[in-house]
């Protein structure tokens, strides 16, 4: 059928033009327009018009491999330049997220702790404002009871000097006796029935002068119940005294208790203020991070979008084009078998040079004649052409042609230099292939060995940061655990000494309080004894009185009354031993009282430190188990990222094996084959009796 079809072909040539001529010579002048007129007139002289179409596919056939090559190149590059964008775009996208995810927990932790530092702030201004409160109830409650104690503090003094003075007076028995007594009288803290003595006594002696004998044996009774009266007032005065020193010590002591509470919590909600207001900022902060950090995302998510995009397209278009070259060059190497098989290109040899012969046909016979008596001559000349080219371009192919041409037959010779011509076009479309193969590979390989190497770089960066942030973190919850334990440990034996101080304390106390009542019951029995033998003295001294004379130079000794005398002073020291073991008492109270507040200080305080290293100590662990997962995760991306650049290195070995030239490159080669095409066709021409275009 192809040999129907080309037959018609050339015998249309000798006819007048008709549609398919006039589709002929146009290509023809376009040949002779791209080729110049020395091409012309070699197509005269014995071009065919097959041969000049084949030439002319062959040109067609090497653009469109070099294109289809060029265009896989840079659809390499290209879909290398898609793969790291998207790759690096979801890296940044996944970070986003997580960031995102992490910025809305600190954003939702720092407005939780500012909302509870809030309400403990509250809780501390409202017991600093009760504190204060307490301290201004206990002020004024103290000045009344000062105020009281001054009062009746300066009654029994003045009862105390009234009843002295009394007392003094009537054993000197001096004038001022009644206004004496009258003083005393009028003392309202002498009782109803001291009052009546006191009165009976004056009445009693109104308007009269009593002896003397008479004088002393009335007054004794006075003079015993004014030291009595003595006696009292100075007890109340010392009860008064002790009760105003524990008032006033308690006072003291809850004011202290009450100044400390105060400090204590204002500095805390001072610093609980300036807490929450870094952690407001923190929030803030974080919020500013969130947006900035959202907008990027969805940038990050255009950009990702845009690309995929673009890369399929692009990818689609790359593959329609691919598909339209392969089939663009498979349908020129199909018309170019056609054309150069002996249905064609035999009978195109045999019928078309008539076509030539129209125009000239005496030179083309000339030409003939001296081809066929020249046909040694060419042999030889086509034989030495073809070594020469041998020898400069290295070539076996045409060394062995050269050989062939003065051995074989004129027409084999030709049919082995089309063959050999057809040969090296076949290994230079399989080399140009192969070429193409190579390159993009190569380009591919090589980007994919420099991303993961940067990427195999960076994670192993990553590593290294995550351990020492691990071994930091695992050295901080270290020492925070011993400094925990070692709080523990202080508190344990702050609880130890203050059991035993506060045993000690109890133990002092009960003893003073002990004392104190042993001393009492002894003061006690002193001056009911001494006051007893006060009671005698005064009736044997009125009975003495009476018989003075007698007594006078009776040798009979006084009756023994005691050593009332001594009395005064070992009352007066008891008194104040009394007074010691109260102070006593009262010291250690406030002593101990002192101490439990600063237990109980010091142990709030460190409950409070304790609970702020164990959030810590949590925090930290927390943020360690994290450090640890990303650590496993980024070394396993690490591991699988190696794993992948080895592979990469030894393709690429492979591909240096194949595709790198050791000798000569890719370019040196395509042009020593063009060369050895070039001479081939040389040799072919001279064969066929042409001038060579060398």
């Amino acid at each position: 059928q192809q040999l129907a079809q080309v037959q018609p072909f050339s015998a249309q040539l000798r006819r007048p033009p008709s549609t398919k001529s006039k589709m002929v010579r146009p290509l023809l002048g376009a040949f002779c327009l791209a080729s110049g007129l020395a091409a012309c007139d070699a197509a005269v002289a014995g071009v065919t018009p097959v041969q000049k179409v084949i030439q002319l596919l062959d040109g067609m056939l090497a653009k469109g491999k070099e294109e289809k090559h060029a265009e896989e190149i840079e659809f390499a590059k290209f879909q290398a330049w898609c793969d790291s964008t998207g790759k690096a775009t979801t890296k940044n996208i996944e970070e986003g997220a997580a960031q995102i995810t992490q910025l809305d927990a600190d954003i939702a932790k720092s407005e939780s702790d500012a909302e509870v530092l809030g309400q403990e702030i509250d809780e501390l201004e409202g017991r600093i404002a009760q504190a204060k409160s307490e301290a201004a109830s206990a002020n004024a409650l103290r000045e009344k009871e000062h105020g009281d104690y001054m009062a009746q503090h300066q009654d029994l003094s003045e009862s105390i000097d009234t009843c002295e003075k009394a007392v003094s007076v009537l054993k000197s028995r001096g004038a001022d006796v009644p206004q004496s007594l009258a003083q005393v009288r009028s003392s309202p803290k002498i009782p109803a029935h001291a009052i009546e003595v006191i009165e009976s006594f004056l009445a009693m002696n109104a308007g009269q002068e009593p002896k003397a004998n008479a004088y002393e044996f009335q007054s004794g009774g006075v003079v015993e119940m004014l030291e009595k009266l003595t006696g009292k007032f100075k007890d109340q005065r010392f009860a008064l005294q002790k009760a105003e020193m524990n008032a006033k010590s308690n006072y003291e002591m809850l004011l202290q208790q009450l100044t400390d509470s105060i400090h204590t919590d204002e500095s805390r909600s001072s610093e609980k203020s300036a807490s929450k207001a870094g952690k407001l900022s923190d929030a803030a902060n974080f919020k500013g991070d969130l947006e900035v950090t959202e907008k990027i995302k969805a940038e990050d998510e255009k950009t990702l979008s845009d690309t995929k995009t673009s890369c399929n397209a692009k990818s689609v278009e790359f593959e329609q084009n691919q598909v339209t070259r392969a089939e663009e060059i498979k349908a020129i190497n199909n018309a170019m078998e056609i054309l150069s098989s002996d249905a064609v290109s035999g009978h195109a040899d045999t019928h078309l040079p008539s076509l030539a012969q129209v125009h000239a046909t005496g030179r083309a016979l000339a030409q003939l004649r001296s081809s066929v008596q020249n046909n040694g001559d060419v042999r030889q000349k086509a034989a030495a052409y073809l070594q020469g080219r041998a020898k400069d371009l290295g070539s076996r192919y045409l060394s062995v042609m050269a050989s062939r041409v003065t051995e074989d037959p004129f027409g084999k010779v030709k049919k082995m230099l089309k063959d050999l011509i057809v040969k090296l076009m076949e290994e230079a479309n399989s080399e140009a292939d192969h070429h193409a193969y190579c390159t993009s590979e190569l380009a591919t390989n090589k980007m994919t060995r420099e991303d993961k190497s940067s990427e195999a770089e960076k994670l192993s960066a990553d590593t290294d940061q995550l351990t020492a942030t691990e071994a930091q973190l695992a050295s901080e919850i270290t020492e925070l655990s011993d400094a925990m334990a070692e709080l523990q440990g202080a508190r344990a034996e702050a609880t130890k000494n203050r059991g035993q101080e506060k045993a000690t304390n109890t133990k002092t106390i009960a003893d003073a309080k002990e004392a104190q009542v042993a001393v009492e019951q002894a003061i006690a029995v002193l001056r009911e004894f001494y006051g007893k033998d006060a009671d005698a003295s005064s009736l044997l001294q009125a009975g003495k009185k009476g018989a003075a004379v007698t007594a006078k130079r009776s040798t009979h000794r006084e009756p023994y009354t005691g050593m009332g005398s001594s009395s005064g002073g070992i009352l007066g020291l008891l008194d104040v031993i009394l007074s010691d073991f109260a102070r006593l008492e009262t010291e250690t109270s406030s002593s101990e009282d002192q101490a439990q507040a600063a237990y109980e200080k010091y142990m709030n305080e460190s409950d409070e430190d304790l609970a702020v290293k164990g959030t810590t100590v949590e925090h930290k662990e927390s943020k360690k188990q994290q450090t640890e997962e990303s650590l496993r995760s980024t070394q396993k991306e690490l591991s699988l990222t190696q794993q992948e650049l080895d592979a990469a290195l030894s393709y690429y070995d492979k591909l240096k094996a194949d595709c790198v030239d050791n000798n000569l490159s890719y370019e040196d080669r395509v042009s020593m084959r063009k060369e050895e095409i070039q001479s081939l066709k040389e040799a072919m021409r001279i064969l066929n009796g042409e001038d060579s275009l060398v």
